[in-house]
């Protein structure tokens, strides 16, 4: 089967290519390299194009003729969002428009879409469900939210089958080293803090602590990021074998605080490093975590990787081997 993987480059979106091809499939990665590094994309060929030139895009789906699109690429930052948000809207929303045009064009069936849990803003109960109210409260969140409406809308005037992946905080690397997230100016509390251990950032800021959460800070859901991209395998499967459009959480149905977070890093990086309290960040809810009850039963996802630690000490081993081979780093 052939798929094409928007955003392959990128974090997620690569080590999505790299499970595709060890699964056999057929694959091509379409990114503009914002973000993304070449070296990361381990199967298949990479299209260096933006999805905001719609002919270069056209033309790659018209040659390549693929059976399925995987959605990853965007901008992700929500901080940046609030500074910058037609920057968002225009990647987000304006990408996806194209996209799909490209897709109408070259008969492509299936779509799999990287959404987030930025769409339900401050949730109004503790796991959220894929039917509880969405209100961002940042322009990141609303970015996707106004693409899972294209992307409806568009389903229902063409017939396209999709599903779309409301993710929880994507953390972790590959656990056999061979890709992980590269950042120089990361914002997800995880790689802060494993920068700060590697002493690559002096100290790491914990951004609220007032919050009504049992210790004060912010409470997320993480889940490990091949966890995640099986769920883009089994959306996939799903669709190829009639099921219906739908919309899916993917998370472990876990929280954890950003401060219990910082003490899983220093025990398993074993440094004691430095923790600054600041004020709450602009677009930052309280607490959220997914009730992943759905995606386990429609889906038969069954994630392996539900540790923290495990979480914590693959995205230690990949940044130690990074920052170890700076030669690698391109963005």
């Amino acid at each position: 089967m052939r798929v094409l993987v928007t955003g392959g480059a990128g974090y997620i979106g690569s080590h999505m290519v790299k499970l595709l091809g060890e699964r056999g499939y057929e694959v091509l990665t379409v990114d503009n390299l914002s973000e993304g590094n070449p070296w990361a994309v381990l199967y298949g060929e990479l299209r260096v194009v933006d999805l905001l030139n719609y002919k270069a895009l056209e033309e790659v789906l018209l040659d390549f003729k693929p059976e399925a699109v995987i959605h990853f690429a965007a901008k992700v930052k929500v901080p940046e969002s609030v500074r910058k948000p037609l920057l968002y809207y225009e990647n987000n929303l304006l990408g996806t428009v194209n996209l799909l045009q490209a897709m109408q064009r070259a008969q492509v069936p299936y779509l799999i879409f990287s959404s987030t849990a930025a769409v339900y803003g401050v949730p109004e109960r503790i796991p959220v469900k894929e039917e509880d109210p969405t209100n961002p409260i940042n322009p990141y969140g609303w970015s996707k939210l106004f693409a899972e409406r294209v992307i409806q809308d568009f389903s229902y005037a063409t017939g396209l089958k999709y599903v779309l992946l409301r993710y929880f905080n994507v953390a972790g690397a590959d656990p056999e080293g061979r890709i992980g997230q590269v950042s120089r100016e990361p914002t997800h509390l995880i790689l802060r803090a494993i920068k700060t251990a590697t002493g690559q950032l002096p100290y790491v800021e914990v951004f609220g602590t007032d919050y009504p959460t049992k210790d004060g800070t912010g409470v997320r859901d993480y889940v490990h990021v091949m966890d995640l991209c099986e769920a883009h395998l089994s959306a996939l499967h799903y669709l190829v074998e009639g099921g219906k459009s739908d919309v899916f959480n993917v998370g472990y149905c876990r929280g954890y605080s950003v401060l219990e977070v910082i003490e899983r890093v220093k025990a398993v990086s074993g440094v004691d490093f430095e923790v600054r309290l600041a004020g709450r960040r602009e677009g930052d809810p309280p607490a959220i975590v997914a009730d992943n009850s759905k995606i386990k039963s429609l889906l038969r996802w069954q994630p392996k990787y539900d540790d923290l630690d495990f979480i914590v000490q693959t995205a230690l081993n990949w940044e130690r081997k990074l920052y170890n081979t700076k030669a690698w780093i391109t963005t």
